[in-house]
């Protein structure tokens, strides 16, 4: 990877820290509008794919025929914290597809939400696969699979149809050939695709203006947009930035993030300007962009959003009234020590190449 500082935290006058990435930003029409540092650097999605991994099961009428709800759509999209609204709505539409959470193959951790955290530490309880964030995605790969009469057993397998079809809508989105999608295993034990940026984001520009797809296809992105961009609290939580973007751009942003310093964006045709197509924004930290917990057990990422409101910021796609409601994740933001005094900036470091 030829990967550029991205990112940066000062002490006084002085850089103290620096994190590295690369972006690329893609219009629909496959055009490289701006880049920084390497736009074809390969990285796993990680949960970023989740919109294309929920893909062909939409496109088959999987959200008819179960009769699920936006919000449920949107909890197939999601990395959710595992508050009790998450966990009330995975159990809703398990009953709809008619499985168990026994079937989830997924695993379990501790919950992001902080009041679901204390419970399960106060009664002594451990974490069930529904408290998982991927719970959501793993019921409507589940649901795919009963849905078409396939086993339930293995539906995690690259070779089970229902991967297979995701790795092909995927590769379809992306617009690049199936051998050169890296595979890897998720931290949920899906698989999982690595790409270069520039296709990531590709794959995201036409997922936000499908008119080159056919109408099935296209139907199906536009539902699942409608879906996080409707119920953004579905796809992370209230307050999270995922959540913010998504509500505060109300209909002309989807993002989503992914592990280990991944995130995507799609802004949507007419954002830019009343012609413009609709752009994806792919970006890799490479250091991961690890989470950090505060005093009030909250969890975290100082890059990511700020990167996302700078780059946003740079193409001229946010109002002044969403920078400014959007202003506690960045760009700039002050750091402060344990007494609340102020000790330096976190802020991004980098120019997008046009």
């Amino acid at each position: 990877m030829t990967v550029q500082p991205i990112f940066e935290t000062t002490r006084g006058q002085i850089v103290e820290s620096i994190h590295y990435g690369s972006i690329a930003v893609v219009d629909s029409n496959g055009r490289l509008l701006a880049s920084y540092g390497d736009p074809q650097t390969v990285a796993f999605l990680r949960s970023s794919a989740k919109p294309f991994q929920a893909l062909p099961f939409v496109e088959r009428g999987g959200v008819e025929h179960f009769g699920l709800t936006l919000r449920e759509l949107s909890l197939a999209c999601a990395s959710h914290e595992g508050s009790r609204m998450h966990i009330e709505a995975v159990i809703e539409m398990q009953g709809k597809v008619g499985i168990q959470e026994s079937h989830l193959q997924c695993g379990s951790h501790l919950p992001g939400d902080v009041d679901e955290f204390k419970s399960l530490i106060v009664h002594g309880t451990e974490p069930t696969p529904n408290y998982n964030n991927c719970s959501g995605k793993h019921t409507a790969m589940l649901a795919h699979a009963k849905m078409r009469g396939l086993p339930l057993e293995n539906y995690l397998d690259i070779n089970h149809p229902i991967q297979q079809d995701i790795l092909a809508s995927f590769a379809d989105m992306c617009l690049i050939p199936l051998n050169r999608i890296e595979l890897g295993t998720d931290g949920c034990s899906a698989p999982n695709f690595a790409v270069p940026l520039y296709n990531a984001a590709l794959g995201m520009a036409r997922f936000c203006d499908p008119r080159e797809l056919s109408e099935t296809r296209a139907e199906a992105c536009r539902k699942i947009i409608h879906a996080m961009t409707t119920h953004p609290e579905m796809v992370s939580a209230y307050g999270e930035f995922d959540e913010q973007l998504m509500r505060t751009g109300e209909g002309r942003f989807i993002t989503k993030r992914g592990a280990e310093g991944f995130q995507i964006v799609g802004v949507m045709p007419g954002v830019l300007s009343p012609d413009s197509p609709g752009i994806g924004i792919a970006f890799k930290v490479s250091d991961g962009d690890a989470a950090r917990m505060s005093d009030t057990l909250e969890l975290r990422t100082r890059v990511r959003p700020a990167v996302t409101v700078e780059i946003l910021h740079q193409l001229g796609a946010l109002s002044s009234e969403q920078e400014q409601a959007l202003a506690s994740f960045g760009p700039v933001t002050s750091i402060r020590n344990h007494r609340g005094i102020v000790t330096g900036q976190a802020r991004p470091a980098f120019e997008l190449d046009r």
